[in-house]
């Protein structure tokens, strides 16, 4: 069978197939806007990096216990392009998966899918509850406290910030202006 590439309404619907909690989407819909934020700053593919972020955690909700091995069946047996699939189920490396992410675009996936949930807390507290008006001083400010969104796995940002070759200030600045660009359907 000859891969597919997907569009991103597959992806959402797919996502949405699986997927009902609002958290969930709303986190999918996050990873989706820094991914193509940062996709198009680097003159990537801003369509699939998007569309990978967008089904990055496909499986959770269902198939907590199989999350990441799940994304590979269900993608595979839709005819997905392996480079989608491998970026998806590699974000769970060390996690869920011993499966690495070898690409730059499974590397950003890596590094910014806990770094979301970070910057969504930090903005949950601001006066604003926006990221609109956020800068990353402000997260790093809230990194540093680890009783703040004690379930963001710290270690898993910095080991993709190592990935990427990147500064944490960076990526983190990067990571608000692609979800400001989403901050309607996430609700910040």
């Amino acid at each position: 069978m000859q891969e597919h590439i997907p569009t991103h309404d597959e992806a959402l619907a797919i996502l949405k197939e699986f997927n009902k909690s609002d958290s969930l989407l709303k986190h999918a819909y996050s990873v989706e806007g820094v991914m193509r934020h940062i996709a198009r700053k680097r003159g990537e593919d801003e369509q699939k990096w998007a569309i990978v972020g967008l089904i990055h955690d496909l499986d959770y909700e269902r198939y907590p216990s199989e999350h990441c091995r799940k994304t590979r069946e269900i993608l595979s047996e839709r005819g997905w392009q392996e480079e989608y699939i491998q970026a998806a189920v590699s974000h769970g490396w060390g996690i869920c998966t011993d499966e690495e992410p070898t690409t730059d675009m499974a590397r950003t996936l890596y590094a910014v899918d806990e770094l979301t949930g970070l910057i969504t807390a930090a903005a949950l507290v601001r006066p604003s509850r926006s990221v609109a008006d956020m800068e990353a001083k402000s997260v790093i400010k809230k990194w540093k406290d680890k009783s703040f969104a004690a379930g963001v796995d710290r270690s898993i940002i910095e080991k993709g910030v190592g990935l990427l070759g990147v500064e944490l200030r960076d990526l983190v600045t990067d990571a608000i202006m692609g979800m400001r660009e989403v901050k309607d359907k996430i609700g910040l």
